[in-house]
């Protein structure tokens, strides 16, 4: 059975847990309090998922979701990310994460930057873009006319199509942007990600519409 290390137990990594055990995943998450705050999220999600430290739930997984905030990306543990995929779900808020930058001018990329830190690892974008509750709910079987499509990006084929892969079990269609270089497409306040619920065909004329700078 394949595991998820899920790296914060926010909103969205909360929720990134609650589907994967429903479609079938074991999930190992941590937060920076400590496993015993997530006494009661594990005991919601049942037999398959348990709590840990950010290095045993890296090692435990057989990929990982990392999703804290980004101004605590040096807290990602390498060595257990070493040669595995990493989904990053980070946005850049400068009011919470302070100003950086290379994000300020257009010189790097969020997934970038937590590329640049797991140099060993296979980073792809994914999970940005989506309001935390819809996780769990907006999901269509695939084929469903106006299912709803998300984001990936990577600069490693394997790490997107596995984002498109869970996406799929999730619920929902993908559309690839290309490599981490192209997923500022897809951050906060470009046209595809304050669009809200798009079709692959609307994601993919909101990206081509982006921005480089605001």
């Amino acid at each position: 059975m394949t595991t998820i290390g899920i790296i914060g137990a926010g909103r969205i990594g909360s929720q990134i847990a609650r589907k994967a055990v429903e479609v079938g995943y074991d999930v190992v998450i941590s937060n920076s309090r400590g496993p015993e705050t997530l006494a009661g999220l594990v005991a919601e999600l049942g037999p398959r998922a348990r709590a840990a430290s950010a290095d045993e739930a890296a090692t435990a997984g057989d990929f990982a979701v990392v999703t804290i905030p980004l101004k605590n990306l040096e807290q990602v543990p390498v060595e257990p990310l070493a040669g595995k995929i990493v989904i990053d779900t980070n946005n850049y808020y400068w009011e919470r994460d302070g100003h950086i930058a290379v994000l300020d001018e257009g010189r790097a990329t969020t997934s970038g930057l937590l590329q640049e830190h797991l140099p060993t690892s296979k980073v792809a974008k994914g999970f940005n873009h989506i309001r935390y509750t819809d996780i769990t709910t907006d999901g269509q079987p695939a084929g469903t006319p106006g299912r709803r499509a998300l984001a990936t990006a990577s600069d490693f084929p394997e790490a997107a199509d596995l984002v498109r892969r869970l996406y799929d079990e999730f619920g929902f269609d993908t559309v690839n942007v290309g490599p981490l270089a192209e997923s500022w497409r897809v951050e906060r306040d470009r046209p595809a990600y304050a669009a809200g619920r798009q079709t692959a065909e609307e994601l993919t004329a909101n990206l081509a519409e982006a921005p480089r700078t605001i």
